[in-house]
């Protein structure tokens, strides 16, 4: 991701993206059932870098599992990038913990993101504490370790009913998080930013007492004239 579409995005809300991407016909990117531990006051952004869980085997899962340095849980917190968002699969299922505090920790301390999980997260206080964005459904029982067994890392995945491909651009803010297909990201970030200036405008007229009519949308002519004014007071002329 270039560092602008980073930059611009860190500004665009969720809900706009939402609506750049329904213009184009994408109607399933936002992550169901999933929310921040704790109210942001900044957007999560950054490149997908996925870890899959699938039903625990019982004979082949046991907690001595974790002692094996090749765990893929373990060597995907090893391995997710400096600016990168893990995206995890917990099959929609906070019965067992996704990570812990000391995993995320680890993930912060290297530079993540963020972590989303459509699971839940033991530790979730202390994960709350941490800085770093960290998105869950709810907390994981604590005691359930291995009801769940980490497979695959960085591989496409299903996270909230939506599907999540290594390298997509996941946004994430008070509502949720949105997922941007990668090949569109530049695009989809471009017109967001714009929307968001519009939107800031239009908030503004309608706080001073003007209607929503000719106003939101747009369908008045003197709406975009008084839009290109506003812009050329802030410096925001094209």
């Amino acid at each position: 991701m270039k560092s602008e579409t980073r930059d611009k995005l860190m500004k665009v809300s969720t809900a706009t993206i939402a609506t750049c991407l329904y213009k184009r016909g994408l109607r399933n990117q936002y992550i169901q059932d999933v929310l921040p531990l704790k109210k942001m006051t900044r957007n999560m952004v950054g490149e997908a870098f996925t870890l899959r869980y699938i039903p625990a085997r019982e004979d082949i899962n046991q907690i001595e599992v974790f002692r094996n340095p090749d765990h893929p849980q373990r060597k995907a917190m090893e391995t997710c990038p400096a600016g990168a968002v893990m995206v995890i699969d917990s099959r929609k299922s906070a019965r067992a913990a996704s990570a812990g505090s000391i995993l995320v920790s680890r993930l912060m301390v290297r530079g993540a993101a963020g972590v989303v999980t459509d699971g839940g997260f033991r530790d979730a206080d202390l994960i709350a504490e941490l800085d770093i964005p960290s998105f869950h459904r709810r907390p994981s029982a604590p005691t359930n370790l291995t009801l769940n067994q980490a497979v695959d890392i960085n591989v496409p995945i299903g996270c909230g009913d939506v599907a999540v491909f290594p390298g997509d651009v996941i946004v994430g803010d008070n509502d949720g998080v949105m997922v941007i297909p990668a090949e569109i990201a530049d695009e989809v970030t471009e017109e967001g930013t714009q929307m968001t200036l519009f939107e800031d405008f239009v908030t503004e007229k309608v706080l001073e007492g003007r209607t929503i009519i000719g106003l939101y949308p747009p369908t008045n002519e003197q709406t975009l004239i008084d839009f290109d004014e506003w812009k050329k007071e802030r410096g925001q002329a094209e």
